[in-house]
């Protein structure tokens, strides 16, 4: 009689309903196999698991375990590369392959793991060649100027957007492009946007920036329309529009190895979000003008620039952040180089190195992509001490360099992943690659590639085998210069180590 009781009363109706399910499930599964804690998940994931109205959807445990597995999956395969590589040709039986390939793949387990911890540091920078009958060549064509690009985690496929709302996926590969296409205002609207503010009578697709997920599921992309879109990187499809922002969305970017989004806009904030459960996490303040560039590795540590002269270490889970004062008018870009060492490029030319014990740069190359009227009379070798008892490199005389010029902004830096490698690029004709030395603290010229138009967006391959560059006639952020003789598109450097 109690439990008939505990049916009709509606405090304990769900409560019933959804325990009796569960609880027969394990009745009948009680002498199976017990997988893992899957299950349970699937269980408290939604109480409408096992209605055939909706098919069921992936639970966070249930991708975590897809995600594993795929790359335990990669990891050996790439294991048995090398291995044929090194030519290694023992015919043995069974067990032995299996145990010496398993231990190849604990191996490199074990060295991705100190590489992305920071203790282990691949030194590719010297052996990095760049052949001169090579250079840059197109990839992917925009009508407009491409703003940004990202690489999928595996390399194999890249993202582009431009100035008019265009997003591009293609394959590194072959160059076999797929356009994103934006859904109806009326979708748009049931996915979260919401209407135009301001003096806006509709809403802008301009694209500022992109960010890909690392489990290759998620695209992100932000712009003028002050929304973070997420999309579907399999089906091309709109997923979801985070509203929030007061301003344009001017940079995105993904924790590694989560679905733990950033976002920087010109309203001075930075937004956290999940895009696995689709919900809006925190805010960040502290920047006092608009935010231009962010970054972040696998720590919770978020790394921005911005306008206020300023680049800020915000350390989410202690919620603290380092302040760093920048001698240029104003930072354009910035990156980490490790979890100790970051880098950035600024408006007056210069790319400074900082190390997150100091909150002035250990390291200042000036003129880093400067307009030369007598190459003859700049000497590389000049080196210069700072009141900071820091180098500055370069020749400083106006009548050599144009360094105020928009043309040679810095106006996109990166760094391959736990290596020495970097490269910066500007709208001077060329894109360079830099050596960072970690025990000098300086930073030394490579290479010097030709390429014509604003680099507004640059990104490694993590496996250092190509650079790719999302290149313009017009800056990302305005219309302030314009070189009609650059094509508006992507374009690829490959690398020989």
């Amino acid at each position: 009689m109690p439990r008939k009781k505990k049916d009709h009363d509606p405090f304990f109706a769900n409560d019933s309903r959804k325990r009796r399910k569960p609880n027969n499930k394990l009745d009948e599964e009680e002498d199976a196999e017990i997988e893992s804690d899957f299950d349970e998940d699937g269980f408290f994931a939604g109480a409408d698991a096992g209605s055939d109205e909706e098919p069921e959807e992936e639970t966070g445990a249930e991708a975590r375990k897809r995600i594993a597995q795929d790359y335990l999956r990669m990891v050996r395969q790439i294991a048995q590369k090398e291995k044929e590589k090194e030519g290694d040709e023992e015919e043995g039986e069974g067990e032995e392959e299996g145990g010496a390939r398993d231990s190849l793949v604990a191996q490199k387990l074990i060295k991705e793991q100190q590489e992305e911890s920071g203790r282990v540091r691949r030194s590719i920078a010297s052996r990095v060649k760049v052949s001169d009958d090579e250079g840059f060549r197109p990839l992917v064509k925009h009508r407009h100027s491409v703003t940004a690009v990202a690489l999928s985690e595996d390399d194999s496929k890249g993202f582009s957007a431009s100035k008019d709302g265009v997003i591009m996926q293609w394959d590194v590969n072959s160059g076999q492009c797929e356009r994103y296409k934006w859904p109806s205002d009326s979708v748009l609207k049931s996915h979260g946007l919401k209407d135009p503010q301001g003096s806006a009578a509709r809403q802008s697709k301009h694209v500022l920036a992109l960010a890909a997920s690392s489990d290759g599921r998620y695209l992100a992309s932000g712009g003028l329309d002050r929304h973070v879109h997420i999309w579907d990187t399999r089906t091309r499809e709109h997923l979801q529009a985070f509203p929030g922002h007061r301003g344009p969305v001017s940079c995105l970017t993904f924790r590694q190895g989560t679905s733990e989004l950033f976002s920087g806009s010109f309203d001075r904030t930075i937004k956290i979000w999940n895009v696995e459960d689709r919900t809006y996490m925190s805010t960040l303040f502290g920047h006092q003008s608009e935010v231009l560039s962010i970054d972040c590795l696998r720590k919770e540590r978020v790394l921005t620039a911005g306008r206020d002269r300023s680049m800020q270490l915000f350390k989410v889970h202690e919620e603290s952040r380092l302040v760093f004062r920048a001698p240029a008018s104003s930072l354009e870009c910035c990156c980490f180089v490790n979890n100790d060492e970051l880098l950035s490029g600024s408006d007056d030319g210069s790319i400074e190195l900082w190390s997150v014990m100091r909150k002035k740069p250990v390291y200042i190359l000036r003129n880093a992509h400067a307009l030369l009227v007598d190459s003859m009379k700049s000497d590389q070798k000049d080196n210069e001490r700072l009141p900071n008892g820091n180098l500055e490199n370069g020749y400083h005389h106006p009548e050599n360099h144009h360094c105020l010029s928009v043309f040679s902004w810095v106006s996109a830096v990166t760094v391959c992943r736990n290596s020495d490698l970097a490269a910066s690029g500007a709208g001077n004709g060329s894109v360079r690659l830099w050596a960072i030395e970690s025990e000098t603290k300086d930073i030394k010229s490579l290479h010097n590639v030709p390429l014509a138009g604003f680099v507004n967006s640059l990104t490694f391959a993590k496996s250092a085998e190509f650079l790719v560059a999302g290149v313009g006639q017009e800056p990302r952020l305005g219309r302030w210069g314009r070189n009609p003789e650059a094509r508006n598109g992507v374009s690829i450097l490959p690398l020989k180590l």
